[in-house]
């Protein structure tokens, strides 16, 4: 186990791909509200009735959203912040090459009633954990683990927070629990040892993972606290030996550079 203020742990459960579903948040929200309002301020410039409404209808979307109250986010709390949901939402989409001025139903969906709400969250808990320490302290990152299941698009989600992370000036990190298969080699001699026993013939059942392998790796980025320091992250080749798969050559492993503040974890 280790201690509280060695490795802080939050955890997101999605219970579904669509986002009309709602996703379970173990962290309590603790951070103020930031950014501005909706309502211009005094002696600015007046803007254009359609983007006035263009901007008033988002906010009357995001507000619908099923995670808008599991996120701690009340109505004024998104007027205030509305200029951060719009910036995330415009990062997004350039992410992944949509026009944020033509979004469908279905990606405005996906982008302000999932993929920001929980970045708004995660960023809450970044913020509280970091908190928690004093000027000058070497601090840990925070561990956020992502469960849902096969299918529901965890690997998307996360690449988006990844992303958004890095865009807004944080070092991330990011693995999966697929990262830590056993090599070709070693599930091969996991077969022979188990003939007969379909569910250790192939990579992803219990037993087909290198667990010691994963603490390591995990501890390791935990301490990645120091400008300076840096630490390559494994990563695994689904395509290899026709599809069997087999840890990826080390040379193609990403490098992530210290200090690492939020490490976003896949698990199933």
């Amino acid at each position: 186990a280790y201690h509280p203020k060695a490795a802080a742990l939050c955890s997101l459960t999605v219970t579904a791909a669509t986002p009309s579903r709602k996703a379970f948040l173990a962290c309590p929200d603790h951070s103020p509200a930031a950014g501005r309002s909706l309502t211009p301020a005094r002696g600015a410039p007046a803007s254009s009735p359609a983007l006035i409404s263009a901007v008033q209808d988002l906010y009357e979307f995001i507000c619908s959203g099923p995670l808008v109250e599991r996120i701690g986010y009340t109505r004024e709390r998104i007027a205030e912040s509305i200029d951060r949901w719009l910036w995330c939402g415009s990062q997004v989409s350039r992410l992944f090459r949509i026009d944020e001025l033509r979004l469908t139903d279905a990606e405005k969906s996906r982008i302000y009633h999932f993929y920001i709400p929980v970045f708004l969250w995660c960023e809450d808990q970044v913020a509280d954990h970091r908190s928690k320490y004093n000027d000058g302290d070497e601090i840990p990152p925070l561990v956020i683990g992502v469960s849902a299941p096969q299918g529901s698009g965890k690997t998307t989600l996360v690449f988006a927070l990844d992303y958004l992370f890095r865009v807004s000036g944080r070092n991330s990190a990011t693995l999966s629990i697929d990262d830590f298969y056993l090599t070709a080699a070693e599930q091969g001699k996991l077969r022979e040892t188990h003939a007969g026993n379909a569910l250790l013939e192939f990579r992803g059942n219990a037993g087909s993972h290198d667990l010691q392998f994963s603490i390591d790796t995990l501890e390791s980025l935990i301490k990645l606290t120091k400008e300076g320091t840096k630490m390559k992250l494994p990563r695994y080749d689904k395509s290899a030996f026709g599809g069997r798969g087999d840890r990826a050559d080390p040379s193609t492993w990403p490098e992530v550079e210290g200090p690492t503040e939020v490490i976003t974890c896949l698990a199933e």
